[in-house]
């Protein structure tokens, strides 16, 4: 007995946890209708999860296993004034699925077992592989100046929610979508779902573990009231400071393109395309 409370201690009691088999099962709220974007996205070795911290979901990250990045995160826009969060955290069921369903620093992660180490730089990326970039930097999908307090903006600080992304970029026309457009455009609306994601390129940093976008996008529906909606969506190459402006039915089919796909949807069909 006794040993069996102490490897439900390591290991984490078992639950229905972030990495699940279904978003529409777990964490269906983060999407417009409860529809997850299209399967048409989804990498060789896909990991759903639930983001999970403070004993919330917070957000949804389709994770892409061998590129070791974000393929999208789906969340809810609800901006906040609470203070930018320092504390990068990993995702301990990408690991192994009986560990706990909390993110956590990596340091935490660690601490009692260094053994550990080789699986989680197995599993995802890891502080090491975001130091000495060139031109770089950590840039994330769901941003946390987009979440209202400060567990939920610290939820955002998993190194599962972001990708390589140019420095220039991230720091420029991109935040400034992020900090001025969404709130210019958010104006009268009841709620609005956010998919933010990152196509995959030819390049990759810290030895070939972590794979530099392509291209990063991001989309959103408005609901305005129960018979309106209204969306809008950008895309940016990930080597210049340039964001571009599309409807989202664009955005969809430019995403095709680049998956080689008949057809993506990012939303339910009852958010407008034009």
């Amino acid at each position: 007995m006794l040993l069996a409370l102490l490897l439900i201690s390591w290991y984490g009691a078992p639950g229905n946890g972030e990495v699940v088999t279904s978003f529409e099962d777990t964490c269906p709220h983060f999407f417009f209708r409860g529809v997850p974007p299209s399967l048409g996205l989804e990498p060789s070795r896909p990991a759903r999860i639930c983001q999970h911290y403070k004993n919330q979901y917070r957000y949804a990250t389709l994770y892409d296993k061998d590129n070791r990045i974000p393929v999208y995160s789906a969340y809810i826009y609800n901006p906040g004034t609470a203070k930018r969060p320092s504390t990068w955290m990993v995702e301990p069921q990408l690991v192994d699925s009986s560990f706990q369903t909390e993110m956590e620093s990596e340091g935490s992660f660690l601490y009692d077992s260094s053994s550990k180490e080789e699986a989680l730089r197995n599993s995802q990326a890891v502080l090491q592989d975001y130091k000495n970039l060139t031109g770089l930097n950590r840039g994330h999908l769901n941003p946390n100046g987009h979440q209202p307090d400060k567990d939920a903006k610290a939820s955002t600080f998993s190194l599962t929610n972001i990708v390589p992304q140019n420095i220039k970029l991230n720091g420029g026309t991109w935040n400034n979508y992020e900090q001025t457009t969404m709130a210019r455009n958010t104006e009268g609306c009841s709620e609005t779902f956010a998919v933010v994601g990152a196509v995959p390129g030819n390049n990759y940093v810290s030895g070939g573990r972590v794979n530099k976008p392509s291209y990063m996008w991001s989309a959103a529906c408005c609901v305005v009231d129960n018979n309106h909606m209204r969306s809008w969506a950008i895309i940016a190459r990930n080597d210049e400071n340039v964001v571009q402006t599309l409807t989202l039915g664009q955005l969809e089919d430019k995403l095709a393109e680049f998956y080689n796909r008949n057809s993506i949807l990012l939303f339910d069909d009852d958010c407008p395309r034009e």
